[in-house]
């Protein structure tokens, strides 16, 4: 078989019976988290956008969009996925030299699976896959440094959760991942420079296009089945030579994950969170502060230091500063958190926290990057204006592998972010639908979150 083969083997062969009960309680509790994500969204400038834009194109589809609205299934695996994404407060996972998060499957996998009437069970099960093959594909095959997106491997992830969820057999599901490999290559400039919209919106377009090409597959379209292996393949142009028995595959992957403390970027987690414990236990306040060293892990000082990837102290738009480490520190220390509305105009605009960032200096620290991603470590410095000087050492966060959120953390990040939009007999419904759901139907979860308003 070829590799596409072989992966559509495992995904069709997958059940609920392979899922341990740490996996089921994981993947209740990333549904739960990115549910809360993408409720918190509703009202961001892009989602309002691709919104109208749906109801103009087709706004009496049959499937559910978050907050309100019917589409295709394709169309609604991009508006959802765009709602679970954009805050960029959604789970992920750390291989070596790859990040993702696997939760932006979410979206294609709850549209495939309503748009089939499939239980809870099969919706576990389907993200179960999609988080599968998108963690040991960022293990295996990472293509950050060949200058393409971690979307590059979403799109087999994405068509095999969906082929999953809409039960397609093995070969068209092999024939969906195909299409999908071929036809989804994005360009990591998403990341780089000055940050733009797709930042939020390119796991999106991935699973827009792999769903559709997905349904394509289960009408009988067929793909290049050599995509992974095969002459100017996905190895061949892009990721190298890499070996996956997918037969041997399990559906663990999920334990793997980290859920996010902060509504920033994930490397910047514990640093955040070691900065506030520095604050909180000496008692200064950010017009106190002189100047903030960091010595953090190489792959922080890449994306959101000021490395590879551009300079991180000039901070216009939300998508800039979510990805300026110098920005977050600074906002964080002069408001004791970092939530959605660290990110609105009038705060990331305000001359405190522009001033503060400009003092704040990141640094890789080469010990530092052979514990990454075993370990988050960094080390923060903050000299004060009379010379006083306070210095922590962090090696993980609270919502790290290391530190889990639990069931009750994942509901208290839900209700912060969600509870200005649903009242309290809704969080109730959407909280018991998910911790019952291998009792529920998808379609009962898609009638409450339809029900969630938009302002």
């Amino acid at each position: 078989m070829t590799q596409a083969e072989q992966l559509g083997t495992f995904v069709a062969r997958a059940s609920y019976d392979d899922l341990s009960a740490n996996a089921r309680e994981h993947l209740k509790i990333r549904i739960l988290d990115s549910l809360g994500c993408a409720i918190g969204a509703l009202n961001a400038g892009p989602v309002r956008l691709i919104r109208d834009q749906i109801q103009e194109f087709d706004g009496a589809g049959i499937c559910t969009c978050i907050g309100g609205g019917r589409s295709a299934p394709d169309r609604v695996a991009f508006y959802n996925s765009a709602l679970v994404r954009y805050l960029d407060f959604n789970d992920s996972y750390l291989a070596p030299r790859e990040t993702c998060h696997p939760s932006d499957n979410l979206g294609a996998v709850l549209a495939a699976a309503e748009y089939h009437d499939s239980s809870g069970r099969e919706l576990l099960v389907a993200l179960a896959v999609s988080y599968q093959v998108q963690c040991r594909l960022s293990d295996a095959a990472p293509v950050r440094d060949k200058g393409f997106d971690h979307t590059t491997q979403g799109s087999y992830a994405v068509a095999a959760g969906v082929a999953r969820a809409l039960q397609l057999d093995a070969m068209r599901t092999a024939h969906a991942i195909a299409i999908s490999g071929a036809a989804f290559n994005a360009l990591r400039v998403t990341r780089t420079g000055t940050l733009s919209h797709w930042k939020g919106l390119a796991y999106a377009n991935t699973a827009f296009g792999a769903t559709h090409a997905t349904f394509l597959a289960g009408r009988g379209i067929t793909g290049p089945l050599e995509v992974f292996e095969g002459n100017k393949g996905f190895m061949d142009s892009i990721a190298g030579r890499f070996e996956i028995d997918w037969l041997q595959e399990d559906l663990e992957r999920v334990t793997r994950t980290s859920i996010k403390q902060f509504n920033a970027e994930i490397h910047s987690q514990s640093a955040i969170e070691g900065l506030l414990e520095l604050r909180d236990r000496h008692g200064f306040h950010g017009a106190d502060v002189e100047s903030i060293e960091i010595e953090i892990f190489d792959v922080a000082h890449k994306i959101i230091g000021g490395g590879e990837e551009g300079e991180k102290k000039s901070v216009a738009t939300k998508e800039q500063a979510d990805h300026s480490l110098p920005y977050l520190l600074a906002v964080a220390l002069l408001d004791g958190q970092l939530m959605p509305e660290q990110y609105l105009p009038e705060r990331l605009h305000r001359e405190d926290v522009q001033k503060l960032l400009q003092r704040i200096d990141v640094r890789p620290n080469a010990s530092y990057s052979a514990r990454f991603p075993a370990e988050m470590p960094c080390s923060i410095t903050v000299t004060l204006k009379d010379r006083r000087t306070f210095k922590i050492e962090k090696s993980d966060y609270r919502g790290f592998v290391s530190r889990p959120i639990d069931w009750n953390g994942a509901i208290h990040k839900f209700k912060r972010l969600a509870g200005t939009r649903c009242d309290s007999s809704a969080i109730d419904e959407i909280t018991g639908i998910i911790a019952s759901l291998e009792q529920a139907r998808v379609q009962d979860l898609m009638h409450t979150l339809e029900k969630v308003h938009v302002s």
